[in-house]
């Protein structure tokens, strides 16, 4: 009985301790909690608030490549071979959203490993091809601070730079927002001219530094954890040119120089206008230019309207585009359209386009590296008002080739157009460059194969190629894809680097002639721009440069060929319009066989946007 009394005593005492000491427990928790909570809240305010949010946006990064990497550890194998095509849209997905969430010099980067998409798994080739370059207004009391901080005084009023300047912003980029104003009147003038002020948002410079050595990481990362693919090499050359993309003193000159380039080009000294920059407006973070009234290479129709000719194969409709703006007081002159359509339609448009671009590669050593067409403005030419004019923006990024680079870049194209296969090898394998016929396609951007074998044993063995690849599992196209890869990138350390932004320049050229249904023959025009710049090479002697003479002549004559496939495919494109159907232009057909070249020699299956730029 007695024990049975003890028995409850004890039980009643642990149920009275259990009541008295759960609370305090729970308070511990509690406290714990509210503290860690805090903690966070103030550390994720503070980052925010005096250092543009760098380390949130770095461990989403590192959260995100954690991810990724562990993905593909996990269900990147044979036994989950028919599960590899979700695992790559996966992947697709988290590395875009991650690129738009951090915004900024991310949309830069991502450009930059996207710049040659035609390499990656099509669901990457698809999200990529949708980044584009465009954000969020920062408000006008960041403006002010900018404006404040680099001139010492606001943008307008009685003591500011401008005599007008609108507050609302007409473009916002990942690292910059464009604003109109006024200049004041000069002496003797009776009002001052319109400029187009570019401003450096204030938080890109504070996460410049945290979001090149995230780049930084992860590449290492992707190379040495997650991939195994030769990826990291690329990360000083791409830095190094976002970090100068940021210091718009350097854009101005950029800028300066490539209108001197233009006025030594007969072809182009009137054909391509450089907007002018004010010196004494523009500094590290703002710079001011001349305001361009037209019509951007992105708005088709109203390019087409501007145009617009009766043998023209593409409907137009004659609706009033975007870019035309609305009469308001102080306002600049809004673009009206010339009562008579321009002469020399689009394709007169873009044989300027293609010829200012070949001419900075093969002549002067001297590419900018993102000509999309949003960058591009035609507008009647000043000096002859009833044809147009391209007015080239966004001076940025620029990159420079050198004289031995820019004479193997030339004599390889004339190698690929004329057959001299050997030339072709010389050159990629001087370059580190695994896999020619893989190089030479990409560069081309259309089908090469390097053989002097016969056409049919070729087109036979192109077929076996692809019926084996069609046989393989998803696992085994990827193994292969990723073997061939490192193939091609045998010796990243003998690469010319400035091919990584060439390329792209040329994507984005293509892209934009394709758009428009292809009215010039770009490989040619680039061909012949190729041939040509050899006979103007410095140091040669009178016989060497006779010879390249001779070689141009006789490379003029090669190309007839290239041309008949040309105009077929343009009289296929008339006749077709004339029955209201489509078809394709001769850039399509070169996608076409390239995409099917990509994928039964490389195992690289190539998506509809990968060479649209």
């Amino acid at each position: 009985m007695f024990q049975h009394a003890s028995l409850l005593s004890r039980a009643s005492l642990r149920r009275t301790y259990t009541t008295q000491i759960s609370p305090t427990r729970w308070q511990k928790y509690l406290r714990r909690a509210s503290l860690v909570a805090f903690s966070v809240g103030s550390f994720y305010t503070a980052d925010r608030l005096f250092n543009a949010s760098s380390i949130t946006r770095n461990l989403r990064t590192l959260y995100t490549c954690a991810m990724i990497t562990i993905d593909y550890k996990l269900n990147f194998t044979e036994e989950k071979s028919d599960q590899i095509p979700e695992l790559h849209t996966r992947v697709a997905d988290r590395m875009y959203n991650l690129f738009t969430s951090n915004g900024g010099l991310y949309i830069k980067i991502g450009q930059a490993i996207g710049a040659n998409a035609a390499l990656l798994p099509k669901p990457m080739q698809e999200k990529f091809a949708r980044l584009f370059d465009d954000a969020p207004q920062i408000p006008y009391s960041d403006v002010l601070h900018v404006f404040k901080s680099e001139f010492g005084r606001p943008p307008c009023g009685p003591d500011g730079v401008f005599e007008i300047f609108e507050e609302q912003a007409i473009a916002s980029a990942s690292i910059a927002q464009v604003h109109r104003a006024k200049l004041r009147p000069l002496p003797g003038d009776t009002e001052g001219k319109w400029v187009a002020v570019k401003i450096q948002k204030p938080d890109v410079a504070k996460q410049m530094k945290w979001d090149l050595g995230a780049y930084r990481f992860v590449m290492y990362m992707f190379e040495k954890w997650a991939f195994d693919l030769p990826v990291y090499f690329v990360v000083d050359f791409v830095s190094d040119h976002l970090r100068r993309e940021l210091d718009f003193r350097l854009e101005a000159e950029n800028a300066k120089q490539t209108a001197i380039f233009i006025a030594s080009e007969p072809r182009l000294a009137k054909n391509v206008y450089i907007p002018k920059v004010y010196d004494e407006l523009t500094t590290k973070r703002v710079m001011t230019a001349e305001w361009i009234s037209g019509v951007r290479l992105s708005d088709r129709n109203g390019i087409r309207l501007l145009m617009a000719e009766n043998n023209d194969p593409v409907v137009v409709q004659a609706t009033v585009p975007s870019f035309v703006d609305t009469s308001e007081d102080n306002a600049p002159p809004s673009f009206s359209f010339p009562p008579t359509p321009l002469k020399g339609g689009v394709r007169y448009v873009m044989q300027i386009m293609v010829e200012l671009f070949s001419a900075q590669m093969f002549s002067w050593g001297w590419c900018h590296a993102d000509p999309h067409p949003g960058n591009i403005i035609i507008r009647p030419n000043p000096h002859h008002p009833t044809l147009p004019q391209l007015v080239l923006l966004d001076h940025g990024l620029y990159v420079r080739a050198d004289e031995e680079f820019r004479r193997d870049w030339a004599s390889m194209w004339k190698g690929l157009l004329t057959g001299e296969f050997k030339s072709v090898e010389r050159t990629t394998r001087k370059w580190g460059m695994g896999l020619p016929d893989m190089f030479a396609s990409v560069a081309l951007a259309r089908p090469v194969r390097l053989t002097r074998k016969d056409r049919k044993a070729e087109a036979e063995r192109v077929t076996r190629e692809l019926e084996e690849y069609m046989s393989l599992s998803q696992y085994e196209q990827s193994v292969r894809m990723k073997a061939k890869l490192k193939q091609f990138l045998t010796d990243t350390d003998r690469m010319p680097k400035a091919l990584i932004f060439l390329l792209r320049n040329m994507r984005i050229v293509q892209g934009n002639n394709q758009s428009f249904g292809a009215p010039v023959n770009r490989v040619k025009i680039i061909g012949l721009w190729a041939s040509n710049s050899l006979t103007r090479l410095p140091n040669l002697t009178i016989g060497e440069r006779l010879r390249e003479y001779v070689n141009d002549i006789v490379f003029r004559s090669v190309l007839l060929s290239l041309d008949l496939a040309f105009w077929t495919t343009r009289l296929r494109q008339r006749i077709f319009a004339m029955f209201g159907l489509k078809s394709g232009s001769f850039e399509d057909e070169l996608e076409k066989a390239m995409r099917g070249m990509m994928k039964s020699s490389v195992g690289v299956e190539v998506g509809a946007t990968a060479f649209g730029g």
